[in-house]
């Protein structure tokens, strides 16, 4: 494995087993929550961005299948400011079996051969300028991944950043306990997960993914959010105000590559 992908990922590890504790092993884990891993990776041209998605297309998907991790998103920017960042969702049933994916990898014989391009990129020409990765707890009421229907479609990957770790909790608390969820689902949005960052940047902050068929869609479903009763109701006790819970939202448009699994 090249080099500083395999010290990346040993950071990241060691750093997962950290709060595994907290977070709950796969034993203690009674809610069956899963666990995911979103990478982004910045990206300066077309070329690294051909190495990133082959990658991902004929290596690493594959491989993480083979280890039951699945199904796997990759995503491109539908917006673009410059060149697009890849974006990359990989569920783990518990923090344990996102450690052992690493090593199952550097054993994989066919992951290392098919993914060689990528691995072993020279310094001179890299596959990428860097990866930023988030671990993230799904929420109680979303515990799963939920893959829409296969057709067009775009995904908007939305972070919520909090001024504290309990204004984090209390807006978890508002998706799980008092309806946010619900809402979303009855009012068509397709949310494809929830989770709650436990490692990553920007912290503390909850991540979420929704998806509509074209942007016509995506505006008429936040218009019908914004106006719906229930909404109303919930955003109006003091204890849920976003003013409160909420210091800065971060909305990014992505279109999924045709080999996503998402």
């Amino acid at each position: 494995m090249k080099r500083r992908s395999f010290v990346k990922a040993s950071l990241l590890t060691t750093a997962i087993g950290a709060i595994i504790p907290q977070a709950g092993m796969a034993s203690k884990n009674k809610n069956n929550l899963d666990f995911y891993e979103l990478r982004v990776y910045t990206l300066k041209n077309e070329a690294q961005q051909t190495l990133v998605e082959d990658f991902y297309k004929n290596a690493a998907i594959p491989a993480m299948n083979r280890i039951s991790a699945n199904p796997i998103g990759v995503f491109k920017e539908l917006q673009l400011n410059g060149q697009t960042k890849i974006y990359v969702l990989i569920p783990h049933k518990s923090p344990e079996d996102f450690t052992l994916m690493y090593n199952k990898l550097v054993e994989d014989k066919a992951y290392q051969q098919q993914g060689s391009d990528y691995l072993n990129a020279p310094a001179t020409a890299p596959a990428y300028e860097r990866i930023e990765s988030s671990f993230l707890k799904a929420f109680t009421h979303f515990p799963k991944i939920d893959v829409p229907e296969n057709k067009p479609r775009i995904f908007e990957l939305r972070r919520y950043e909090h001024a504290t770790e309990n204004a984090g909790k209390k807006k978890v608390e508002m998706f799980n306990g008092a309806g946010e969820i619900d809402i979303f689902k009855r009012l068509g949005f397709k949310p494809v997960f929830f989770g709650e960052t436990l490692i990553g940047p920007m912290r503390p902050n909850l991540i979420y993914m929704v998806t509509f068929d074209d942007m016509e869609s995506h505006d008429n479903h936040w218009k019908s959010f914004v106006e719906d009763a229930e909404w109303k109701k919930i955003s109006v006790i003091p204890d849920y105000a976003d003013a409160k819970l909420v210091s800065h939202i971060t909305s990014t448009l992505l279109a999924p590559l045709s080999f996503s699994q998402i």
